[in-house]
């Protein structure tokens, strides 16, 4: 059978991308080593900033760039209050998945 990690991965990167940002503003690089330690291996930037951007027009997140003294710029984001409500809601909605995924898997003897 065909291993849909990736595709799970997918359908909860915007969640995690808002988690990531609950403690403070943060940047690219950053976001994508929070994911890493938290078990999501290395994400690129092909497929992280894409969803920073979406989730930018969508009023999720603010972004603001930032000249460095050395090396380039950065992007850096925070959450928008619509960005927090967004989190809250959709998060209960994936715990909430999880649980009846978690339920029907036990029942079919996976643990």
């Amino acid at each position: 059978m065909t291993d849909r990690r990736a595709s799970w991965f997918k359908g909860v990167l915007d969640l995690l991308v808002l988690a990531a940002l609950t403690d403070g503003e943060s940047y690219g690089y950053e976001i994508a080593k929070t994911l890493d330690g938290a078990g999501f291996g290395q994400i690129k930037g092909g497929t992280l900033y894409p969803v920073l951007n979406r989730l930018e027009e969508a009023g999720l997140v603010a972004a603001e760039f930032r000249a460095t003294e050395k090396g380039p710029g950065r992007r850096y984001y925070t959450l928008t209050g619509d960005g927090r409500a967004t989190l809250a809601e959709q998060g209960s909605l994936w715990l909430e998945f999880d649980g009846s995924v978690r339920r029907m898997l036990g029942q079919g003897g996976v643990r």
